[in-house]
């Protein structure tokens, strides 16, 4: 068995994948473990206009730079360190800073085509899929992206309703079938923990 355990936790937007990662992550312990965003790849648009950037499909597998991603992995698995891009979402460009990712023994890839993507895939050890009710997942983003992103309510629900509902549809909610492990309630589900912790363990003790 390799090091890094890779945990590829994939699942709709506001499903309740940063719950669940950031309850694995407090379990395996901050000395083990790393955890990356596929939303720090997305592409860098800040030479658009703001009407091409408000065109765009964020939620397509194209926006994301998926294969830097891959090959940042692949160096984590070669036991050196990464430095993981830091998007600002208002202004959709690439900040000037990156953010240090050091080889750990885990490392959580989260993000809602993290199961879509085959590259990503062939290198996850333990796919997980967080599995929520269509309204709370529309009702958490609502929030969100409202308080920390600073979009209006009407932006919101046009944004979901022309591109991330239809793309759930085509690419996350098809991504459930590779999951090992589908995980309804999300990080309220113990017994579901419980079991990814126990695998992870495992893992840990084979290498």
């Amino acid at each position: 068995m390799k090091t890094p355990v890779i945990i590829g936790i994939a699942g709709g937007t506001g499903s309740g994948k940063t719950t669940v990662a950031r309850a694995i992550y407090d379990r395996v312990g901050p000395d083990r473990i790393e955890w990356i965003s596929h939303d720090a790849y997305y592409r860098n648009f800040e030479g658009h206009t703001p009407e091409e950037r408000h065109n765009i499909n964020f939620d397509h597998p194209d926006s994301l730079e998926t294969e830097l991603l891959a090959r940042h992995l692949d160096v984590l698995c070669k036991g050196s360190a990464v430095e993981v891009p830091v998007y600002d979402f208002t202004s959709h460009s690439r900040k000037s800073e990156t953010q240090r990712v050091e080889p750990r023994k885990v490392v959580i890839v989260e993000g809602i085509l993290v199961l879509a993507e085959p590259e990503l895939r062939k290198r996850i050890d333990i796919k997980l899929f967080v599995d929520t009710p269509a309204d709370l997942r529309f009702m958490r983003r609502l929030v969100r992206d409202i308080r920390t992103r600073g979009r209006t309510l009407e932006s919101v629900v046009e944004q979901y309703m022309s591109t991330v509902r239809p793309m759930h549809e085509e690419f996350v909610e098809p991504s459930k079938r590779y999951a090992d492990l589908i995980i309804p309630e999300g990080g309220e589900n113990q017994v579901a923990l419980d079991a990814i912790i126990s695998r992870v363990e495992s893992l840990l003790r084979a290498t």
